[in-house]
């Protein structure tokens, strides 16, 4: 029997409040509504945003409501579409986006930015246009998660927010396009815009430092200095294309900022913080060669104030933040998927743990003790 225009039952992983583990339910997920589709998800990564919001929110994490579906990095295939949508049809292949590409809005329009707004207050709050979610367990709302909650079998998307990539693209190792790996990559290409012979410090290496590692070699940076207190992540970061790593740990004397002008001959040309921590902000930022130095801040966090010495700006350093990698996701997915099937970018080698749905809650484990760089749950 066609699910089309029926409500579907499936299993999802919710998370019914804050600093509790996440517990498998069935939910029902209603048909798409205008401009909305239904998609069949079959992959999920699990991002530190994911983990964040449900330990640290009030914390680092602004206040959301719960329960909620986590899971903004996803993959999958379209199951039905609502009304007024004309890009998508049953089969598809997409990935669903956190950040909208409209492409009609002032924003969509201008090359300075990717930051559409369509919808935008309504997914960060967990619901969808209409100011509800399609997710309901019980009969009770169950808001979804940037209006993705990839950790659900079923999802529906506002029809601006999913990229449709090419038939072939395996979905188990695309998922990853959906953020980590398009926000560093994107971090370091788009934002920083790294230059052929650049001199690039990278702080932190999950899969968003680790892809901004991969971007500054794509730009062809000649030194790539990846820092992190976890040494094991180190074999993964010359793989991708450091030149050098530092634990500053190692240093417990001289601040990593120094360690790095010592060896950059007064600080290198950019630094990418990827970790989300306002201390280690400020070091990447003093990192920077004066004059021209440029920081980037990838890593995700909310709430926490940065403080700046004026100076640092004043003698000709930038700092800029980057959302997604500065990627119009619509537009730019279908493209980075066919560079990782031409093997022009790496995904496979972030994929450390490939999980199932019903163990969603290891998966979090693996990413606090710092023993994954990305695990992968299938969500049948």
């Amino acid at each position: 029997m066609s699910t089309q225009g029926r409500p579907i039952t499936c299993k999802a992983a919710v998370a019914w409040m804050p600093g509790k583990p996440l517990e498998i339910e069935e939910v029902q997920v209603d048909p798409p509504k205008d401009h909305e589709v239904r998609i069949k998800m079959m992959y999920s990564g699990v991002c530190h945003t994911d983990w964040a919001y449900l330990y640290e929110t009030g914390q680092s994490m602004s206040p959301r409501h719960f329960p909620v579906v986590l899971g903004h990095e996803g993959a999958g295939v379209v199951e039905s579409v609502g009304t007024e949508v004309t890009k998508f049809k049953p089969g598809d292949k997409v990935i669903p986006l956190f950040l909208p590409q409209c492409g009609e809005c002032k924003r969509c329009l201008s090359t300075k930015t990717n930051q559409c707004r369509k919808n935008w207050a309504n997914t960060q709050k967990g619901v969808l246009a209409d100011g509800t979610s399609r997710i309901s367990y019980n009969g009770q709302q169950v808001y979804q998660f940037l209006g993705v909650c990839s950790f659900s079998q079923y999802s529906v998307v506002p029809d601006t927010s999913l990229a449709k990539i090419r038939h072939d693209a395996p979905l188990d190792k695309v998922v990853l396009l959906g953020c980590g790996v398009s926000t560093g990559y994107g971090a370091a290409i788009n934002t920083a815009k790294v230059e052929p012979g650049s001199t690039c410090a990278v702080f932190g290496l999950g899969a968003v430092g680790l892809s901004a590692v991969m971007g500054c070699k794509a730009a062809k940076a000649t030194t790539i200095i990846a820092i992190d207190t976890n040494p094991a992540k180190f074999p993964k970061a010359v793989e991708m294309g450091a030149t050098e790593c530092i634990n500053p740990s190692d240093h417990p004397k001289t601040k990593i900022q120094d360690v790095v002008k010592e060896k950059t001959g007064g600080g290198v040309d950019v630094a990418l913080e990827c970790v989300g921590d306002t201390a280690v902000m400020s070091q990447a930022l003093e990192s920077t060669i004066d004059a021209w130095g440029v920081c980037v801040i990838a890593g995700w966090t909310e709430t926490e104030k940065l403080s700046v010495e004026v100076e640092q700006l004043l003698l000709g350093r930038t700092i800029k933040g980057t959302y997604f990698g500065g990627w119009k996701g619509v537009d730019a997915l279908p493209l980075l998927v066919n560079k990782y099937m031409a093997e022009e970018l790496k995904l496979d080698e972030f994929i450390t743990h490939s999980l199932s749905l019903s163990e969603v809650n290891k998966a979090f484990q693996l990413f606090k003790s710092g023993d994954s760089i990305r695990s992968v749950v299938s969500l049948w």
